[in-house]
């Protein structure tokens, strides 16, 4: 009987959600994405040690330059096993600035030019803030594309489909974990809200033709994914990866083109922090997740400051 996991990658591109490139080799996704925390668990294997080292050399003491030399390198030795695309993450510290993302973008996008790699192979992560969509779509039109992290509310996802970027990474547990712990409920199935989010924003971008790619993020179990079996692109954990190798139940199909999905939603500035703001989950999570990257990304540059 084929695994889950096979049948999984016969409707949605599977993505691994990791820094670690033994456990991406193992699991042979298509794309691999990481972030600062994903980063910063990295710098800990044994295995990173050497790129660690090189990354500091030469860099006039500027951590913020070493800590992006380290974010592509680790994406430079994941493409090595991978036949698809990187996502790196531009520091979260910058979300609210928008002339500052595309700069930090800039210099990623040229720290992967110089080691060969295109930027076909690439996507730049950024916060999806007002700001940082405002980013993204300047850097779509140059030809750099883009991967919208930390979206939790349809707000975010209309304003990232408006503005063109390639794909958009909703946060699927981290959407669950929230309603659970203000409702005390234990969401399953299609009832569990994080599911629902992405349902919607997939049918919304179907429905009205949007390039966008949907790409569902942040899992707490395997129902969340079974549920949202079809959508674009799912990035999976290599743990959760690996139980669904190891299931050969039967995967139904959930997500597919052709069903009801809302009409266009343009929002200006006002209207996007309105709505924003009448989202209490997704305000609380969008913050919490800033500020969680934020302090990984700061506890990344204190080890690589020690051997600057």
């Amino acid at each position: 009987m084929t695994s889950k996991l096979e049948q999984l990658k016969q409707m949605t591109t599977v993505v691994a959600d990791t820094g670690d490139f033994e456990a991406i080799a193992r699991v042979k996704p298509v794309d691999a994405t990481t972030n600062p925390s994903l980063l910063l668990k990295a710098a800990a294997i044994p295995g990173y040690a050497e790129l660690l080292n090189a990354c500091v050399s030469d860099c006039k003491g500027d951590v913020g330059l070493a800590s992006d030399r380290f974010g592509v390198a680790v994406g430079q030795e994941i493409l090595k096993v991978i036949p698809g695309r990187i996502s790196t993450e531009v520091d979260a510290r910058l979300s609210f600035d928008t002339d500052a993302v595309l700069k930090r973008a800039h210099r990623l996008i040229e720290l992967y030019e110089k080691a060969g790699i295109g930027r076909d192979r690439v996507l730049i992560k950024i916060a999806s803030t007002w700001e940082g969509i405002r980013a993204a779509e300047i850097l779509e039109k140059e030809g750099i594309q883009t991967n919208l992290t930390l979206l939790f509310s349809f707000a975010q996802a209309a304003a990232c489909a408006d503005a063109g970027v390639f794909l958009i990474s909703p946060f699927v547990g981290r959407i669950y974990d929230w309603y659970k712990k203000a409702n005390g409920n234990d969401y399953t199935g299609a009832d569990d809200p994080g599911v629902q989010s992405v349902t919607r924003i997939y049918n919304y971008y179907k429905a009205n033709d949007y390039k966008t790619v949907v790409m569902g993020a942040s899992f707490r179990n395997l129902n969340q994914i079974e549920q949202l079996a079809g959508c674009d692109r799912l990035t999976i954990s290599p743990d959760l990866i690996d139980k669904l190798a190891a299931d050969t139940g039967k995967l139904e199909r959930k997500l597919a083109p052709g069903h009801t999905g809302e009409a266009r939603l343009s929002l200006n500035e006002a209207q996007f922090r309105w709505l924003s703001n009448e989202d209490a989950m997704a305000t609380e999570k969008l913050a919490e997740g800033i500020r969680q990257f934020a302090r990984d990304q700061e506890k990344l540059e204190a080890l690589l400051q020690a051997k600057l």
